[in-house]
Protein backbone atom coordinates (compact mmCIF):
# COMPACT_ATOMS: atom_id res chain seq x y z
CA UNK A 1 0.00 0.00 0.00
CA UNK A 2 1.23 3.31 -0.97
CA UNK A 3 0.52 7.03 0.49
CA UNK A 4 -2.20 8.39 -1.35
CA UNK A 5 -1.80 11.29 -3.79
CA UNK A 6 -0.74 14.69 -1.66
CA UNK A 7 -2.23 17.67 -1.85
CA UNK A 8 -0.92 20.48 -4.30
CA UNK A 9 -2.23 23.25 -6.33
CA UNK A 10 -2.69 22.44 -10.11
CA UNK A 11 0.27 23.74 -11.58
CA UNK A 12 2.09 24.45 -9.12
CA UNK A 13 4.86 21.80 -8.75
CA UNK A 14 5.18 18.04 -9.94
CA UNK A 15 5.16 14.78 -7.16
CA UNK A 16 6.90 12.35 -8.27
CA UNK A 17 6.04 8.71 -6.52
CA UNK A 18 9.38 7.20 -6.03
CA UNK A 19 8.77 2.72 -5.19
CA UNK A 20 9.96 2.38 -1.80
CA UNK A 21 10.04 -0.74 0.71
CA UNK A 22 12.62 -0.69 3.45
CA UNK A 23 14.96 -3.46 3.71
CA UNK A 24 13.02 -5.35 6.56
CA UNK A 25 10.18 -5.50 4.06
CA UNK A 26 8.19 -2.54 5.57
CA UNK A 27 6.66 -0.92 2.16
CA UNK A 28 6.85 2.73 3.10
CA UNK A 29 6.17 6.54 0.54
CA UNK A 30 8.69 8.43 -0.75
CA UNK A 31 7.69 11.62 -3.13
CA UNK A 32 10.05 14.12 -4.89
CA UNK A 33 8.90 17.38 -5.73
CA UNK A 34 10.05 19.90 -8.57
CA UNK A 35 8.65 23.15 -10.25
CA UNK A 36 7.06 22.11 -13.61
CA UNK A 37 8.75 25.51 -14.83
CA UNK A 38 11.84 25.48 -13.47
CA UNK A 39 15.45 23.81 -13.61
CA UNK A 40 15.74 21.10 -10.79
CA UNK A 41 19.59 20.37 -11.03
CA UNK A 42 21.16 22.27 -9.08
CA UNK A 43 18.18 22.50 -6.05
CA UNK A 44 19.45 21.32 -2.76
CA UNK A 45 17.41 18.29 -1.73
CA UNK A 46 15.41 18.42 1.65
CA UNK A 47 13.67 15.59 3.06
CA UNK A 48 10.80 16.22 5.32
CA UNK A 49 9.48 14.17 8.10
CA UNK A 50 6.32 13.98 9.71
CA UNK A 51 5.73 13.49 13.20
CA UNK A 52 3.72 9.99 14.29
CA UNK A 53 0.25 9.35 13.13
CA UNK A 54 0.49 12.36 10.83
CA UNK A 55 1.57 12.18 7.35
CA UNK A 56 3.61 14.32 4.46
CA UNK A 57 0.28 15.66 3.68
CA UNK A 58 1.09 18.09 6.84
CA UNK A 59 3.62 19.69 4.27
CA UNK A 60 1.58 20.22 1.59
CA UNK A 61 -1.87 22.17 3.04
CA UNK A 62 -3.59 23.27 0.00
CA UNK A 63 -5.68 25.97 2.34
CA UNK A 64 -2.10 28.00 3.08
CA UNK A 65 1.19 28.68 1.94
CA UNK A 66 2.61 25.35 2.98
CA UNK A 67 6.14 24.27 3.65
CA UNK A 68 6.40 22.85 0.10
CA UNK A 69 5.55 25.79 -1.75
CA UNK A 70 7.83 27.65 0.29
CA UNK A 71 11.13 25.73 -0.69
CA UNK A 72 10.30 25.65 -4.05
CA UNK A 73 10.50 29.18 -4.10
CA UNK A 74 13.17 29.33 -2.48
CA UNK A 75 15.15 26.90 -4.81
CA UNK A 76 15.33 23.78 -2.84
CA UNK A 77 14.25 20.60 -3.92
CA UNK A 78 11.43 18.80 -1.72
CA UNK A 79 11.38 15.24 -0.33
CA UNK A 80 8.68 13.68 1.32
CA UNK A 81 8.70 10.48 3.43
CA UNK A 82 5.91 8.78 5.07
CA UNK A 83 7.41 6.06 7.34
CA UNK A 84 6.16 3.75 8.84
CA UNK A 85 4.40 5.77 11.61
CA UNK A 86 2.03 7.72 8.62
CA UNK A 87 -1.46 7.72 8.69
CA UNK A 88 -1.16 7.42 4.90
CA UNK A 89 0.19 3.47 5.77
CA UNK A 90 -1.75 0.67 7.30
CA UNK A 91 0.78 0.18 10.37
CA UNK A 92 -1.39 2.85 13.09
CA UNK A 93 -4.83 0.30 12.10
CA UNK A 94 -5.55 -2.53 14.41
CA UNK A 95 -3.88 -5.26 11.97
CA UNK A 96 -1.16 -3.27 11.52
CA UNK A 97 2.50 -4.55 12.43
CA UNK A 98 4.56 -3.56 15.82
CA UNK A 99 7.25 -1.38 15.16
CA UNK A 100 9.81 0.76 17.32
CA UNK A 101 11.03 4.07 16.80
CA UNK A 102 14.60 1.72 16.17
CA UNK A 103 12.76 0.46 13.07
CA UNK A 104 12.17 4.30 12.08
CA UNK A 105 15.94 5.09 12.91
CA UNK A 106 17.82 1.74 11.49
CA UNK A 107 15.85 1.33 8.37
CA UNK A 108 13.02 3.63 7.29
CA UNK A 109 15.07 6.82 7.62
CA UNK A 110 18.65 5.90 6.46
CA UNK A 111 17.51 4.27 3.48
CA UNK A 112 15.42 7.01 2.28
CA UNK A 113 18.36 9.20 2.27
CA UNK A 114 20.67 6.93 0.53
CA UNK A 115 17.52 6.62 -1.89
CA UNK A 116 17.49 10.65 -2.52
CA UNK A 117 20.97 10.44 -2.71
CA UNK A 118 21.09 7.88 -5.32
CA UNK A 119 18.39 10.74 -7.24
CA UNK A 120 20.54 14.14 -6.51
CA UNK A 121 24.21 12.69 -7.10
CA UNK A 122 26.70 15.29 -4.91
CA UNK A 123 24.05 18.08 -4.67
CA UNK A 124 23.44 18.78 -0.84
CA UNK A 125 20.88 16.94 1.76
CA UNK A 126 19.10 18.89 4.66
CA UNK A 127 16.58 17.32 6.97
CA UNK A 128 13.39 19.10 8.23
CA UNK A 129 11.66 16.77 10.86
CA UNK A 130 9.23 16.84 13.45
CA UNK A 131 8.02 15.30 16.69
CA UNK A 132 9.28 11.39 16.30
CA UNK A 133 10.53 12.14 13.29
CA UNK A 134 12.94 14.19 14.34
CA UNK A 135 13.62 11.70 17.55
CA UNK A 136 13.90 9.05 15.30
CA UNK A 137 16.08 10.88 13.07
CA UNK A 138 18.41 11.62 16.17
CA UNK A 139 18.89 8.21 16.57
CA UNK A 140 19.90 7.73 13.41
CA UNK A 141 22.38 10.56 13.41
CA UNK A 142 24.12 9.56 16.35
CA UNK A 143 24.64 6.00 14.83
CA UNK A 144 26.46 7.57 12.31
CA UNK A 145 24.04 5.76 9.81
CA UNK A 146 22.98 9.51 8.04
CA UNK A 147 26.31 10.89 7.73
CA UNK A 148 27.26 14.29 5.93
CA UNK A 149 23.55 16.18 5.82
CA UNK A 150 24.47 19.60 5.34
CA UNK A 151 22.09 20.51 8.53
CA UNK A 152 19.01 19.25 10.11
CA UNK A 153 15.94 21.33 11.37
CA UNK A 154 14.45 19.50 14.23
CA UNK A 155 10.84 20.74 15.88
CA UNK A 156 9.22 20.13 19.07
CA UNK A 157 11.82 17.16 20.28
CA UNK A 158 15.18 15.91 19.40
CA UNK A 159 17.30 14.23 22.08
CA UNK A 160 15.86 15.57 25.07
CA UNK A 161 12.13 14.60 25.51
CA UNK A 162 11.04 16.26 28.31
CA UNK A 163 6.99 15.98 29.19
CA UNK A 164 5.14 17.56 31.93
CA UNK A 165 3.82 15.61 34.93
CA UNK A 166 0.36 14.88 34.21
CA UNK A 167 0.84 13.88 30.94
CA UNK A 168 3.92 11.66 32.06
CA UNK A 169 1.71 9.82 34.35
CA UNK A 170 -0.51 8.86 32.14
CA UNK A 171 1.39 7.50 29.81
CA UNK A 172 3.07 5.63 32.18
CA UNK A 173 0.27 4.65 33.94
CA UNK A 174 -2.78 4.77 32.27
CA UNK A 175 -1.04 3.88 28.85
CA UNK A 176 -0.15 0.46 30.30
CA UNK A 177 -4.06 0.37 31.32
CA UNK A 178 -5.36 0.73 27.47
CA UNK A 179 -2.42 -1.08 26.15
CA UNK A 180 -3.83 -4.31 27.75
CA UNK A 181 -7.24 -3.52 26.14
CA UNK A 182 -6.77 -1.61 22.69
CA UNK A 183 -4.26 -1.76 19.83
CA UNK A 184 -4.83 2.12 19.32
CA UNK A 185 -6.28 5.39 20.00
CA UNK A 186 -8.56 7.10 17.18
CA UNK A 187 -9.30 10.53 16.43
CA UNK A 188 -12.23 10.39 14.20
CA UNK A 189 -15.06 9.61 16.53
CA UNK A 190 -17.35 8.91 13.03
CA UNK A 191 -14.99 5.73 12.33
CA UNK A 192 -15.01 4.92 16.15
CA UNK A 193 -18.85 4.88 16.37
CA UNK A 194 -20.78 6.17 19.52
CA UNK A 195 -21.25 2.43 20.67
CA UNK A 196 -17.33 1.83 21.09
CA UNK A 197 -14.84 0.47 23.37
CA UNK A 198 -13.41 4.20 22.85
CA UNK A 199 -16.13 6.27 23.54
CA UNK A 200 -14.91 6.68 26.94
CA UNK A 201 -11.79 8.13 25.50
CA UNK A 202 -13.70 10.72 23.59
CA UNK A 203 -15.49 11.50 26.52
CA UNK A 204 -12.30 12.21 28.78
CA UNK A 205 -10.83 14.23 26.37
CA UNK A 206 -14.47 16.81 25.87
CA UNK A 207 -14.08 17.82 29.60
CA UNK A 208 -12.94 21.25 29.66
CA UNK A 209 -12.98 21.73 25.91
CA UNK A 210 -13.89 24.69 24.09
CA UNK A 211 -14.34 23.54 20.65
CA UNK A 212 -17.64 21.14 20.23
CA UNK A 213 -15.67 18.97 17.83
CA UNK A 214 -14.53 15.51 19.02
CA UNK A 215 -11.60 15.15 16.68
CA UNK A 216 -10.26 18.57 17.97
CA UNK A 217 -10.98 17.97 21.40
CA UNK A 218 -8.87 14.53 21.10
CA UNK A 219 -6.17 16.50 19.42
CA UNK A 220 -6.07 19.71 20.92
CA UNK A 221 -7.23 19.09 24.50
CA UNK A 222 -5.71 15.51 25.16
CA UNK A 223 -3.32 14.18 22.48
CA UNK A 224 -4.70 11.26 22.24
CA UNK A 225 -5.24 10.57 26.11
CA UNK A 226 -2.11 11.70 27.73
CA UNK A 227 -3.53 15.09 28.53
CA UNK A 228 -1.48 17.13 26.46
CA UNK A 229 -2.46 19.80 23.65
CA UNK A 230 -0.93 19.44 19.67
CA UNK A 231 -2.03 23.06 18.54
CA UNK A 232 -2.95 26.53 19.47
CA UNK A 233 -6.43 26.26 18.54
CA UNK A 234 -6.24 29.70 16.97
CA UNK A 235 -3.38 29.23 14.92
CA UNK A 236 -5.50 26.47 12.67
CA UNK A 237 -7.03 28.31 9.52
CA UNK A 238 -11.10 26.96 9.59
CA UNK A 239 -10.29 24.45 6.35
CA UNK A 240 -7.03 22.83 8.39
CA UNK A 241 -9.62 22.47 11.27
CA UNK A 242 -12.73 20.78 8.96
CA UNK A 243 -9.99 18.19 8.30
CA UNK A 244 -8.06 17.19 11.27
CA UNK A 245 -9.05 13.78 11.25
CA UNK A 246 -7.97 13.44 7.59
CA UNK A 247 -4.34 14.81 8.71
CA UNK A 248 -3.96 13.04 12.23
CA UNK A 249 -4.49 9.09 12.37
CA UNK A 250 -4.72 6.63 15.31
CA UNK A 251 -2.01 6.14 17.43
CA UNK A 252 -0.50 2.78 17.81
CA UNK A 253 -0.15 1.11 21.74
CA UNK A 254 3.07 -0.96 19.72
CA UNK A 255 5.44 2.34 20.33
CA UNK A 256 4.37 3.34 23.43
CA UNK A 257 6.76 0.61 25.64
CA UNK A 258 9.81 2.44 23.96
CA UNK A 259 8.27 6.01 24.24
CA UNK A 260 7.94 5.30 28.27
CA UNK A 261 11.77 3.82 28.23
CA UNK A 262 12.30 7.18 26.28
CA UNK A 263 11.28 9.32 28.83
CA UNK A 264 12.11 8.05 32.17
CA UNK A 265 15.86 7.93 30.13
CA UNK A 266 15.18 11.50 29.60
CA UNK A 267 17.19 11.03 26.01
CA UNK A 268 16.45 8.75 23.30
CA UNK A 269 17.36 5.40 23.70
CA UNK A 270 17.14 2.14 21.91
CA UNK A 271 14.21 -0.13 22.36
CA UNK A 272 16.07 -3.36 20.92
CA UNK A 273 18.86 -4.29 23.45
CA UNK A 274 19.32 -8.07 23.06
CA UNK A 275 18.76 -8.30 18.68
CA UNK A 276 21.53 -8.30 17.46
CA UNK A 277 20.02 -6.38 14.17
CA UNK A 278 19.77 -2.90 16.02
CA UNK A 279 23.14 -3.41 17.33
CA UNK A 280 24.61 -0.66 14.73
CA UNK A 281 21.68 2.01 17.32
CA UNK A 282 23.30 3.72 20.34
CA UNK A 283 21.70 2.27 23.68
CA UNK A 284 21.70 6.03 24.82
CA UNK A 285 21.93 8.56 21.69
CA UNK A 286 22.59 11.52 23.61
CA UNK A 287 26.08 9.67 24.75
CA UNK A 288 26.79 9.74 20.93
CA UNK A 289 25.78 13.30 20.47
CA UNK A 290 29.50 13.64 19.09
CA UNK A 291 28.76 11.72 15.79
CA UNK A 292 26.59 14.51 14.76
CA UNK A 293 28.48 16.04 11.99
CA UNK A 294 26.20 19.22 10.44
CA UNK A 295 24.63 22.36 11.48
CA UNK A 296 21.16 21.61 13.35
CA UNK A 297 18.47 24.29 14.28
CA UNK A 298 16.20 23.02 16.96
CA UNK A 299 12.97 24.79 16.93
CA UNK A 300 9.61 24.94 19.40
CA UNK A 301 6.56 26.80 19.51
CA UNK A 302 6.81 28.60 22.80
CA UNK A 303 2.91 27.12 23.66
CA UNK A 304 4.08 23.65 22.94
CA UNK A 305 1.79 21.77 25.18
CA UNK A 306 3.78 18.41 24.67
CA UNK A 307 7.03 18.52 24.90
CA UNK A 308 6.93 22.19 26.74
CA UNK A 309 11.02 23.45 26.30
CA UNK A 310 12.28 20.28 25.09
CA UNK A 311 14.47 21.85 22.64
CA UNK A 312 15.34 24.42 24.76
CA UNK A 313 16.70 21.98 26.79
CA UNK A 314 18.02 20.02 24.16
CA UNK A 315 20.47 23.18 23.11
CA UNK A 316 21.98 23.75 26.78
CA UNK A 317 22.84 20.06 26.79
CA UNK A 318 24.64 20.10 23.37
CA UNK A 319 26.02 23.41 23.93
CA UNK A 320 27.16 22.28 27.40
CA UNK A 321 28.39 19.14 25.85
CA UNK A 322 29.91 19.70 22.91
CA UNK A 323 30.42 23.23 22.32
CA UNK A 324 32.32 22.76 18.87
CA UNK A 325 28.58 21.69 17.44
CA UNK A 326 26.64 24.27 15.39
CA UNK A 327 23.59 23.80 17.22
CA UNK A 328 20.84 26.64 17.90
CA UNK A 329 17.45 27.22 18.91
CA UNK A 330 15.01 29.53 17.87
CA UNK A 331 11.01 29.69 19.96
CA UNK A 332 8.29 30.81 17.52
CA UNK A 333 6.22 33.05 20.19
CA UNK A 334 2.59 32.03 20.18
CA UNK A 335 2.73 28.83 18.14
CA UNK A 336 2.31 25.22 20.04
CA UNK A 337 3.46 22.13 18.81
CA UNK A 338 2.52 21.20 15.45
CA UNK A 339 1.32 24.46 14.00
CA UNK A 340 4.84 25.53 13.35
CA UNK A 341 3.85 23.40 10.27
CA UNK A 342 -0.14 23.79 9.64
CA UNK A 343 -0.93 27.12 11.11
CA UNK A 344 -2.50 29.62 8.86
CA UNK A 345 0.54 32.08 9.74
CA UNK A 346 3.30 29.41 9.44
CA UNK A 347 5.20 30.83 5.72
CA UNK A 348 5.00 34.21 7.68
CA UNK A 349 6.03 33.24 11.42
CA UNK A 350 8.03 30.44 10.85
CA UNK A 351 9.07 29.27 8.03
CA UNK A 352 11.33 31.86 6.86
CA UNK A 353 13.36 30.52 10.39
CA UNK A 354 13.93 27.55 8.12
CA UNK A 355 14.47 28.84 5.04
CA UNK A 356 17.17 31.08 6.43
CA UNK A 357 19.37 28.30 8.02
CA UNK A 358 18.92 26.13 4.88
CA UNK A 359 20.50 28.96 2.59
CA UNK A 360 23.16 29.73 5.61
CA UNK A 361 24.50 26.36 4.36
CA UNK A 362 23.55 25.83 1.15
Amino acid sequence: MTARALYARPGAAAIEHVPFRASDGTELALARVTREDAANGDRPAVLLLHGLTASSDMFVLPETRNLVDVLLDAGYEPWLLDWRGSCRLPYNDDDGAGYSFDDVALYDIPEAVARIRERIGGRRLFVVAHCLGALSLSLSMTAGLVPGLAGVVAQGVFLTPKLAASTRFRMHFGFEVLRRRIRHVPVDFRKAGFRSKYTPLFALASLGADCPDPTCQMLHNSAWSVGASLFVHDQLDRRTHERLADLFGSAPMCVIPHLRRIELAHTVVRWNLSDGRYSALPENALDSADRIDCPVLLMSGSENGLWLDANKLCHDVLTARHPRLDARYVEIPGYGHVDPFIGRGAALDVFGHIVEFLDEHR
